[in-house]
């Protein structure tokens, strides 16, 4: 019986298994959709669907640079505890060394490792560990010198917080200075040409709003406003910031001092935006008890 995409979205939907995996039960079983998430069971493959529902939003960000280019992706897992498990480490090495040739986080999942999708790697593991597991983010970037930190590290070069960063001249030491400022002061963009515009005009309506409430005329106010936005725009971009290390100069202006020219940046924290649901031991218990 031929295997249509249809059938195996169906059978996607239904077990939360991965593409591969569901045509290849599709396939051993002749098309039988049933007979397939049997087949997807007795593998553990189908298990992996009953934990996709449940939050991750612990786990780890791992970074690896190759050349010119560098990269940081971020592998969650339900607990703490799992993002300390060696397996668990072992696995998002693989996913990070991966990266390092894929262009986006869809050609990541899809790249081979082991003889499989880095996708289907991730759905075994969540398959052995029996917590539900994601790749959620992948980020690249590409310099004349990449130079990594991370941050509350679990192991060599993954932790809580991975930062990239890219730079003209000076040297890695400067670089690594940079990375854990990045790490610490966590920069909205690089300069002010980089960031958000509608950020930028919501912070300046808050700001007339507020300045408008002290009753002052108006041309009084555009000054408080240009001075707060000024305020603003150095504290949120990177090259504006204080600099942790000497926070009588700002970034922008050590980086001048060292030789060095910051072209960009990466920082990726896990669990970032991620609304977590806090249970009490109690609830957790109970739940546990119903299965």
């Amino acid at each position: 019986m031929a295997i249509t995409a249809s059938m195996v979205k169906e059978l996607r939907d239904t077990t939360g298994a991965g593409m591969m995996d569901a045509k290849k039960a599709l396939t051993e079983t002749d098309g039988d959709m049933e007979a397939a998430v049997d087949w997807l069971r007795t593998k553990g493959l189908a298990k992996a669907a009953k934990k996709s529902g449940r939050t991750a939003a612990e786990g780890l960000v791992a970074v690896a640079v190759e050349g010119s280019r560098g990269i940081a992706v971020e592998v969650n897992s339900e607990t703490d505890f799992v993002a300390k498990n060696a397996d668990f480490q072992a696995m998002v090495k693989k996913v990070a060394d991966a990266a390092v040739t894929a262009q986006d986080l869809e050609a990541l999942k899809a790249t081979e490792v082991d003889g499989k999708p880095v996708e289907a790697l991730i759905t075994d593991s969540i398959a052995k560990v029996g917590e539900n597991m994601t790749l959620r983010r992948m980020a690249a970037i590409e310099g004349e010198q990449v130079v990594t930190y991370v941050h509350n590290a679990a192991t060599d070069g993954m932790g809580k917080i991975g930062v990239l960063v890219a730079l003209t001249g000076g040297d890695e030491a400067f670089g690594r200075q940079i990375a854990m400022h990045i790490a610490a002061a966590n920069p909205a963009a690089l300069g002010e040409a980089d960031l958000d515009q509608e950020m930028l005009a919501k912070e300046k309506a808050v700001q007339m709003d507020i300045a408008r409430e002290s009753g002052k005329p108006e041309q009084v106010i555009e000054k408080m406003i240009e001075g707060r936005m000024k305020k603003f725009v150095a504290e949120s971009t990177l090259l504006g910031q204080a600099f942790v290390v000497n926070p009588d100069l700002t970034v922008e202006q050590a980086a001048k001092e060292a030789g060095a020219t910051i072209t960009g940046f990466v920082r990726l924290e896990v669990g970032e935006g991620i609304e977590k649901v806090e249970e009490d031991f109690a609830a957790e218990v109970a739940k546990a008890a119903k299965g």
